[in-house]
């Protein structure tokens, strides 16, 4: 079997920041898949569940809501391994060009007040597992080291 793309990045090399993981062309359109990296893998310990879905909830709230992102948001959701998310955004885009939106995002997950939204029994099949105050410590401390000191070295997969 052929291996997937991300699992032929050098995850003992990762460090924490914001990936262009892959392009797909869907028609005429090109979908841009972001690798947000808030661990490093196999090297610091990985995101609890409560706190990882809160921020899936807040972070794709935040893109649906978005002037912007609204109508290109494809997906954003917890990386299996649980050490940060993908999105897909409609575009052909670089990690540069969607800097500024995960900084918004991650802000106003960091500062987010009052009920998850989403966070019941209607709307989400595991409402219960959250963790609303691990999510904003988890988003700003992701925010404060890596995104406000973003480097080539958390913008492009090691080599």
């Amino acid at each position: 079997m052929k291996k997937i793309e991300s699992f032929q990045v050098n995850h003992l090399k990762l460090k924490r920041g914001i990936y262009l993981s892959r392009k797909d062309k869907v028609g005429e359109s090109t979908l841009t898949t972001f690798d947000i990296r808030m661990k490093e893998p196999n090297n610091e310990p990985v995101i609890n569940t409560g706190e990882l879905h809160a921020m899936e909830h807040l972070g794709a709230t935040f893109l649906r809501n978005h002037e912007k992102y609204d109508n290109i948001t494809i997906y954003f959701g917890p990386m299996g391994c649980r050490t940060g998310f993908y999105v897909i955004f409609a575009g052909d885009l670089l990690s540069e060009d969607v800097v500024e939106i995960i900084k918004e995002m991650f802000h106003f997950i960091m500062t987010f007040e009052g009920e998850v939204p989403g966070a019941d029994a209607i709307s989400c099949g595991n409402y219960q597992d959250m963790n609303l105050n691990m999510a904003k410590y988890e988003a700003s401390k992701f925010y404060k080291e890596v995104l406000c000191n973003l480097k080539e070295e958390n913008l492009n997969y090691p080599a």
